[in-house]
């Protein structure tokens, strides 16, 4: 499956495209970071929310809209020219970046968070299209490992790029030279027409798209579970760099260290998925990736070190025994993420009207967008307001996982039958 024509040049396609939003977004934080008061427009840490908030804006005003058209458009068509626009965004993006032209990469930032908000209902709702139902859960299980080692090497890569003497020309070839790749696979992929009843379905905003899904119990059920996750990994990646500082005493490094573990993790649970499921849609699963969040969110603070000795590196820091359960802990927080989320990406695909699959899409990514949102209010408030530690904001979203179990196995039937069954037939 992987290396045929039908799903390679897209998974080629989306990879780049998800590297290439990363090494852009971190690389223009970097730069604002080290650059000099007087080269800004504003000050670092409003530039730096600023920049967050306008590249998920676009997925709360342009989804709904995404969402549409990829249910009308010849799919393969539609990536070919949202890619094209890419291509664009990034020839302009390497002028700015070699110009240091810091408005200029904010407002090309939210122009890339807008072509994201257009790729992304087209780039899930083919899937079921061009796969056979048994490759399903694969195809997404690969989509969510290329998705967050895209953020893993785009952060990564960003902080080499940027600290090393030639890293911005680098990095405004780097940029072009993924989009350009993208262009040439998506030319690759294979004709995806649209279903015909599409074209008779009305175009709606993002609330009637919201109160649409809403209707379809089984899938808002699934939207709202995914949504946790986007605002669970939120609120973790947000929170790695400066609870590395304070209660691991270790330097930027150690925040790639961990960035490392929780996307391995993930990728590592996506595969476990799909061996647990059996190449099926497995809802049955879900629970366990839920329990394994509980548990491992917890430890993972109570595994954190009591004393320390000296600021320790990546190296040190790796070295160093005391860490192994937190890094244990850390590691299986993603492999639960995994096994948690590949199912529920699956089940929306597969449920979903083959002429509305692209608007459930559209609908989930806005609610991933306002939980996302909602996640980085609810840590101003506790961290801020409340003057709580982060180590109980995590404790606090580890508890969350219980909630969120309690709402997918006690009140949605369909989830509470699928964990029924998987346990019986496990056991």
């Amino acid at each position: 499956m992987l290396f045929s024509r039908r799903f390679f040049p897209y998974f080629v396609t989306q990879c780049l495209g998800a590297l290439n939003d990363n090494v852009y977004k971190n690389v223009l934080l970097l730069m604002v970071a080290y650059a000099s008061v007087d080269q800004l427009p504003m000050s670092i840490n409003l530039f730096v929310n600023i920049a967050a908030a306008v590249f998920i804006l676009p997925f709360l005003l342009f989804s709904a809209h995404a969402g549409s058209l990829a249910d009308v458009k010849d799919k393969a068509w539609l990536i070919r020219r949202i890619k094209l626009v890419e291509l664009v965004l990034m020839l302009f993006a390497a002028l700015a970046i070699f110009s240091q032209s810091y408005l200029a990469m904010l407002f090309l930032l939210f122009l890339m968070g807008t072509q994201s908000a257009y790729f992304g209902p087209v780039k899930y709702a083919l899937l079921p299209q061009t796969l056979k139902p048994e490759e399903l859960v694969r195809g997404n299980a690969w989509v969510e490992v290329s998705t967050f080692l895209a953020i893993l090497c785009g952060t990564v890569g960003a902080g080499v790029l940027v600290s090393s003497d030639q890293g911005v020309g680098i990095s405004a070839g780097l940029v072009v030279l993924f989009a350009a790749i993208g262009v040439f696979a998506s030319w690759n992929i294979p004709d995806l027409p649209a279903d015909i009843d599409a074209h008779k379905q009305p175009r709606k905003g993002n609330w009637q798209t919201l109160k649409w899904a809403f209707q379809q119990r089984d899938i808002w059920a699934a939207i709202t579970g995914i949504s946790w996750f986007w605002f669970l990994g939120a609120s973790y990646l947000t929170q790695f760099p400066n609870f590395t500082r304070l209660f691991l005493f270790s330097d930027p490094s150690v925040v790639s260290v961990l960035l490392a573990l929780f996307s391995v993790g993930i990728a590592a649970g996506s595969f476990i998925s799909v061996r647990l499921s059996k190449g099926r849609v497995e809802l049955g699963i879900v629970p366990l990736g839920l329990c394994g969040l509980t548990l491992f969110g917890i430890d993972f603070v109570l595994a954190i070190p009591a004393g320390v000795e000296s600021l320790y590196q990546a190296s040190s820091f790796v070295m160093s025994a005391e860490h192994y359960r937190l890094m244990f802990d850390l590691f299986m927080i993603g492999v639960s993420g995994g096994v948690y989320i590949v199912p529920l990406y699956s089940f929306i695909q597969s449920k979903a009207k083959a002429s509305e699959r692209a608007q459930v899409i559209a609908a989930n990514n806005i609610l991933n967008a306002l939980f996302m949102i909602t996640s980085a209010i609810l840590a101003m408030l506790v961290l801020q307001v409340f003057a709580w530690e982060i180590t109980e904001l995590f404790i606090l979203l580890a508890a969350g996982n219980i909630l969120v179990l309690i709402f997918l196995c006690v009140k949605e039937e369909v989830f509470r039958r699928s964990a029924i069954q998987f346990l019986w037939r496990k056991f």
